[in-house]
């Protein structure tokens, strides 16, 4: 790339998978992903990396921008899955930084109604959300459902994203969705089950999508950037040196911020 600056996608599918050519490579079986399993990450001074997956970034974005690329490309795909439409309303079960960049995403698809729930005990990810134009919900009490449908007019809302990866939100989105509805899975859960109350899904004919990484995002994701319709920088916290990375991990392993970078 002759020294420019490059944001970089992670995956490398394997290409001759059948999913490959039929253009979902995120969900190539052969994949294989820097920091996963037997591949190095980046953690390192130099790193050799298919230039077909290295995207020149334009003047104006930084490395660190070009870093929160990945996990804004997350949150296209998972708009791209929620089908959002010019006036729906969308709530976020999760104001972590996937679930606010998918707040951003959501509002520059035309959301004008946006809700995000998150723990009491993690404030600072309910006043992020706030900051993005939502109204924020305190979640954990099981309560939270009856009231964003209160607040959005009794019906629920037009689109439910879980990106929390726990249960507890998982339901708490399929409740506050309306009939009809979509409801998007984005969290990774530590469970090897995710499992939705029947009794609502089922009765009020939900339309229910998981999320596995990002789907050619980054030219997409570069634009939105740098035409300023996402805030990429507000979702970085902490920065680190390259030698204080375990604390960088055991600062991310709290949930005391939002993204963590480590600067080698």
């Amino acid at each position: 790339m002759d020294g420019r600056l490059v944001a970089i996608e992670p995956a490398i599918p394997f290409g001759d998978c059948p999913l490959c050519p039929e253009g979902h490579a995120n969900l190539c079986p052969a994949i294989r992903f820097s920091g996963h399993a037997d591949l190095d990450g980046s953690m390192r001074e130099w790193m050799a990396w298919p230039s077909r997956n290295l995207f020149p970034l334009p003047d104006g974005l930084s490395a660190t921008d070009g870093a929160m690329l990945e996990p804004l490309g997350v949150a296209i795909h998972t708009v791209d899955l929620a089908h959002v439409r010019p006036g729906s309303s969308v709530g976020v079960f999760g104001a972590g930084p996937i679930g606010l960049l998918c707040l951003q995403v959501a509002k520059a698809a035309g959301a004008a109604r946006l809700v995000a729930t998150d723990l009491s005990s993690r404030p600072h990810r309910l006043q992020a959300a706030a900051a993005l134009g939502a109204e924020s919900f305190p979640a954990g009490d099981g309560e939270e459902a009856a009231a964003i449908r209160e607040a959005v007019g009794g019906h629920g809302l037009d689109v439910a994203i879980e990106a929390a990866g726990v249960q507890a939100a998982v339901d708490a989105a399929v409740e506050s969705a309306r009939p009809g509805g979509r409801v998007v899975l984005a969290g990774i859960p530590a469970e090897e089950r995710t499992s939705v109350r029947a009794s609502s899904a089922r009765r009020k004919g939900l339309t229910i999508a998981f999320v596995r990484r990002m789907k050619h995002t980054y030219p997409r994701a570069i634009a939105l950037a740098a035409a300023g319709r996402v805030d990429l920088r507000s979702m970085v916290t902490h920065r680190f040196p390259l030698a204080e990375a375990a604390e960088a991990f055991e600062v991310a392993a709290r949930r005391e911020g939002m993204k963590v970078v480590i600067c080698p």
